[in-house]
């Protein structure tokens, strides 16, 4: 992975970390959803990472149903690819999260590579009024709740998704996470190459110091040599730091309000555009050229828009 690669921004832009509460700018709707799509896609994001919403109350919603509200118009919109959630949320069953990329067979989806502890619950510190029932339990339960991801799921997610040429964004939270991809790699359920997207500054898994940052690309260049593209998103406040640091490492990136809901210290991001914009902003005046969609396809092997099931 040459520093002088085009760059693939990624932008996820909803997700189910964060609830209706915390943010008036975080997309619910569909409307809203396929705004912040094409606004990021605009913005130079070649990638878009989708989650879905129930339009009431905000709550995530893996239904198929959910999904074809928004993801045929911003296809119609947007030449970028769409990169479909089999997380959803650490509540929901395996069979649920995969739901929408074995049905759909998107170009990409996510695939978290290890169970682990995920704390939401801090954010309570910060949040004190809700306007949805749902939502305080919600981070509370994750001081007891496992976000489940056993080999056995994710060689479901792998199996249930391997006849639509579906390639997948391989999440990693820690170290561990690589060795998982390498065995699966090992047993041919994977195939360079691998878009291993690494998360840093989640409670639960590895850190956003720059030592855990410089560690996990020792571990992967060493695991997987040329055979995978290197991309990392830091949680919260450490969003742009980690983006800056690999970047000058020659990752590739990711943002979106998904991963964080600030574009600055104490500042909400109103779009997920900002935030895209900010990391084009640091990556260029690092002397990156920044992917175009198609690039990005060439890059990750995709087997192109014309391909999905949408």
């Amino acid at each position: 992975m040459a520093h002088t690669d085009p760059v693939i921004i990624t932008c996820a832009v909803t997700g189910s970390i964060h609830t209706p509460s915390m943010s008036p700018h975080l997309p619910i709707t569909a409307d809203q959803i396929v705004e912040a799509a094409v606004g990021a896609a605009e913005a130079g994001a070649a990638v878009i990472h989708l989650h879905a919403r129930d339009q009431k109350t905000g709550a995530p919603d893996q239904s198929i149903d959910a999904f074809m509200q928004f993801l045929p118009r911003i296809k119609q919109r947007s030449a970028a690819v769409l990169n479909l959630t089999t997380g959803g949320a650490a509540t929901m069953t395996v069979d649920e999260r995969a739901g929408p990329a074995s049905k759909l067979k998107p170009e990409v989806a996510s695939l978290n590579m290890g169970s682990m502890n995920f704390g939401l619950y801090p954010m309570l510190n910060r949040f004190k009024d809700f306007q949805h029932d749902w939502e305080r339990p919600y981070l509370e339960g994750s001081k007891d709740r496992i976000f489940k991801n056993t080999f056995a799921d994710i060689e479901y997610v792998l199996t249930s998704c391997r006849a639509n040429d579906t390639r997948f964004e391989f999440e990693c939270y820690d170290i561990g996470h690589l060795y998982t991809l390498a065995h699966f790699l090992d047993r041919g359920l994977v195939e360079p190459p691998l878009f291993v997207q690494s998360v840093f500054g989640i409670l639960g898994g590895i850190g956003a110091h720059p030592e855990d940052v410089a560690h996990m690309k020792r571990t992967a260049d060493r695991l997987f040599g040329t055979a995978y593209r290197w991309s990392v998103l830091g949680a919260g406040r450490n969003q742009m730091v980690v983006a800056a640091i690999a970047g000058a490492m020659g990752a590739n990136v990711r943002v979106g309000l998904e991963d964080s809901l600030w574009d600055g210290p104490g500042k909400l991001a109103t779009t997920n555009a900002d935030q895209v914009r900010r990391v084009r902003q640091i990556l260029e005046g690092l002397g990156r050229t920044i992917a175009t969609p198609d690039q990005a396809r060439d890059i990750l092997s995709l087997k192109g828009a014309d391909q999905v099931g949408f």
